[in-house]
This record gives C-alpha cells, structure tokens and sequence, in this order.
C-alpha cells in the first residue's frame, strides 16, 4: 500500500496531465487536431522560455518577480531599435539587456544580502517604467524584415517559437543533469552553507542563475514581438505568476533543491491545457483565472499530499 501511495507520488503530474487531456478530447472534437496542438504550444512557448530560468532560480532558493517587466522592456526595446539598425543587431543588444538586469538583480541579492523576493519586485517595477517611459505608453510597430520569421516561421510543420522553446529546454536539462553549474545550482538550494565551506563560490553561481533568468526573459520578450509584430510596454503582466505556477505544479519546491526540467514542462503544458480547453469551451477571460487559480492549487496540493501519504 504505501509503495503504490510512492508511485502515485512520483507519477502524479504525469497522471493529471493525460486526464486533462482526456477531459479535453473528452469536451472538444477540436482538440486533437493538428491546429489546435501546434496553438497550445505555440500559445506556451513564451511561458516555457521563461520558465526554464525561473526553476534555475527557484532551485537556489531564491524567486525572480521582474521576469514580466523584463519580457515587457525588451518587446519594446527590440521593436523600436529596429528604426536604427539591423534586427539582428537590436536582437543581440536586447538579449544582452537582460543579462545586465539580471545580472544587477544576482548582484544586489548576493552582495547587498537583500532578500530576492525585495530585489526582483523592486527591478519589475523599474523595468516595466521603463518600458513605459522607452515607447511613450503607445505600442510600437515593428519594421516590416525577416525578423518576423522568428515569430511566425516554421521548421517543417513546427512553429520557430515551439523549436525556440525546446531547444532552450534541452540547453537546460542538460545544464543541470551533466554540468558542474547545475549540480551546484541544486547543491545551493539544498544547503547553501555546505557548499560555500566546501570551496564553492555560491555569490557567483547565484548571481548567474538570474543572469540566466534575464537572458531567458528577453528572449521571449523577442519571440512575442516577432509573432505579434508590435512591441507593448503592457505585454508580460501576469507573466512572473504563470512562471512560477509552472515550476510549482512541476514539483519544484520553493525552498530549493528540488525540480527538474522534465516536470517543468510537463507543469508548463498541463497550464496550457487548462487555458485552451477554457478558451475552447468558450469560458469569458475572467472566470478563467478563477478556475485556473482552483485547478493549479488542487494539482499542488493532491500532489502533495500523495507524496507525504
């Protein structure tokens, strides 16, 4: 008994995650469809990209509010840098934008000792100023050029932004599965004392995660304004929730240590499901969150109680 209360344990996002698909196929005849699959994961891709840097960070132990504003701030600064060079060029400027953020946000934390929860919630206000302040409140049209293929294109019958995505997924799995970094990554969440008197320098590999962090943020902020074709000092709101919602479902625990790639992505898709099987039954935006806030919370807290059982 206590072994099959194990396995539930072990098993249960994967077990909630194909009953939500059954729900779904069970509730619309659209669902299985090739559209309606490619629009989940092209709907999830911007979640997903920023996710993978949001569970780095949570495995230190520490939490990244400003990912939104960051995702907001290089939307319009990639649009807009577009009227004075090649995309290209603007695209590297904004990636290395988010570094810098982040790079401000690990310094602050690990120099200053500021609690994370303060410095991110501190950098999402100043970003999203600034994403504000940079495009006059007005959303910006983005150049007519091939940097809209990032956006709109495909590999084969596969979205860019889907590829995006997966690659970033593999880059991070493979980060802390096979890596130095990401073994001390999850070490630092699990007893960070322990590794700073084992000689490892923890102010540098913390600070490197929301480097990360921003990196990934600026990133999606690029995929979104090249699908959309407009950068908007708006888009992101909510963006730093979705985020750690996925990771949560996914088993990563707050306090750090523990999570993984695998059941973050299976926490990003089993998010998507739930938004498109809303969005597919017709459900008004509001009610929405409602519902989605029950069903994240009863996913956690089943989990949950299946592994302490």
């Amino acid at each position: 008994m206590a072994r099959a209360k194990s396995v539930l344990g072990r098993y249960a996002l994967i077990i909630i995650f194909v009953a939500l698909i059954i729900i779904s196929a069970c509730l619309s005849d659209v669902f299985f469809t090739s559209v309606n699959i490619f629009n989940v994961l092209r709907q999830s891709a911007m979640v997903g990209i920023v996710s993978m840097g949001m569970l780095l960070v949570i495995l230190t132990g520490g939490i990244d509010l400003s990912v939104g504003s960051l995702f907001a701030l290089s939307s319009v600064m990639v649009a807009k840098l577009q009227n004075v060079m090649p995309w290209p060029a603007a695209t590297l400027l904004v990636l290395l934008m988010g570094l810098m953020l982040g790079m401000i946000n690990g310094f602050l934390i690990t120099r200053a000792k500021v609690a994370p929860f303060v410095i991110t919630l501190s950098m999402m206000s100043v970003a999203r100023g600034l994403a504000f302040s940079y495009s006059k409140g007005a959303a910006i049209l983005v150049p007519f050029s091939s940097f809209e293929l990032i956006g709109t294109g495909y590999v084969g019958p596969v979205p860019v932004p889907v590829c995006i995505m997966v690659l970033v997924f593999i880059i991070v799995a493979f980060m802390l599965e096979r890596t130095t970094f990401g073994r001390i990554v999850i070490g630092i969440g699990g007893n960070e004392e322990a590794m700073r008197l084992a000689g490892v320098n923890t102010n540098r590999h913390k600070t490197a995660v929301y480097m990360i962090s921003g990196f990934l943020s600026a990133l999606a902020g690029v995929v979104i304004t090249a699908r959309m074709g407009v950068g908007s000092p708006i888009t992101g709101e909510g963006m730093e929730l979705d985020a750690i919602a996925a990771v949560v479902v996914g088993g990563a625990n707050m306090a750090g240590g523990e999570g993984n790639v695998l059941n973050t992505v299976l926490g990003v898709l089993t998010l998507a499901l739930i938004g498109n099987i809303l969005n597919l039954l017709n459900v008004p935006a509001y009610p929405q969150y409602i519902l989605k806030g029950l069903i994240i919370a009863v996913a956690v807290v089943s989990r949950r109680r299946s592994e302490l059982n």
